[in-house]
């Protein structure tokens, strides 16, 4: 996979609230950034992924007697 460059501009106080979290997880800012991008993709993906299921199988209904199961969508922000 190949890489290209991505130039951004942001504020200093944004600057340093993002140096602050990748410090804290020992990375640097550009991999807190891409992570962090890499996860919000996914998340995403995952939700159309969710809201794709639920209508093939159909949404349950609040009154359905089968407590057991449980929404794709259960517990996705």
């Amino acid at each position: 996979m190949g890489t290209t460059v991505l130039s951004l501009r942001i504020d200093h106080e944004l600057l340093e609230r993002l140096r602050h979290q990748a410090a804290k997880r020992g990375m640097s800012v550009q991999d807190y950034v891409v992570r962090t991008l890499i996860r919000d993709d996914f998340d995403q993906r995952f939700q159309a992924a969710v809201e794709e299921t639920e209508r093939f199988y159909g949404s349950p209904d609040p009154g359905d007697e089968d407590q057991d199961q449980v929404r794709p969508s259960a517990g996705i922000r």
